[in-house]
């Protein structure tokens, strides 16, 4: 069997650590670098074309879902492998719409991890069986019903705007004008139908984007 090259993209030290120990308790499974930030991840990624990227949704810079479309626009073929905390359905749908080719989550069997970077590289479509349990036990028509809404960009905005980012934080992270965020909250308020920050907070909970207890 030929060795699966992989790039793990996470912004905590120490978990990467303990997922580069999990992936390599596998001798077929090499992980080539680790990066730390969105923008760190998509230049590793771009010098090295691992096999497998396995990617955290949450990164400074930008989402990982945004990275996810920014890497197959300029690597077309690239397998990556979401591996997030989240476990709404709209991020696994987020994320495969990026073109993302496995999603698992960090509660699921440190076994999954590893069966999923081997199905992506062979090309195939991978979801945790606990996710997929989640998925089912959900009424997909309430779930992520008004956020289907928002385009990519507006997403992830409306992401960081829940968790309580101010616009100029917004702003610096994704290195566009204020003026454009403002915009784009507009929109999203508009398509929400949202008329205040509460509202709005309001909605990502009840979508199981953030939760009502932790906005981070």
């Amino acid at each position: 069997m030929q060795d699966i090259t992989v790039i793990l993209i996470d912004d905590h030290a120490v978990v990467r650590e303990g997922y580069r120990r999990l992936l390599e308790r596998d001798s077929h499974i090499q992980v080539l670098a680790e990066g730390e930030t969105a923008g760190d991840g998509y230049r590793l990624v771009c010098d090295k074309q691992p096999d497998v990227v396995v990617m955290d949704i949450t990164l400074p810079g930008m989402s990982g879902i945004e990275v996810t479309r920014r890497i197959l626009s300029k690597i077309p073929g690239q397998k990556i492998l979401i591996f997030s905390m989240h476990e709404d359905m709209v991020f696994v749908n987020r994320a495969f719409q990026a073109g993302a080719k496995g999603y698992v989550t960090k509660s699921a069997a440190p076994e999954a991890l590893i069966e999923a970077v081997r199905q992506v590289s062979l090309g195939k479509l991978y979801l945790s069986h606990e996710m997929a349990q989640s998925i089912a036990s959900q009424t997909i028509s309430d779930s992520g019903k008004d956020l289907d809404s928002l385009s990519g960009r507006e997403f992830e905005i409306f992401h960081l705007l829940v968790q309580g980012k101010t616009l100029n934080e917004i702003s610096a992270a994704l290195h566009i004008s204020y003026k454009t965020v403002a915009n784009y909250q507009s929109n999203i308020r508009q398509k929400l139908g949202a008329t205040t920050a509460a509202q709005i907070v309001r909605i990502a909970i009840d979508h199981g984007v953030i939760s009502s207890v932790d906005k981070s």
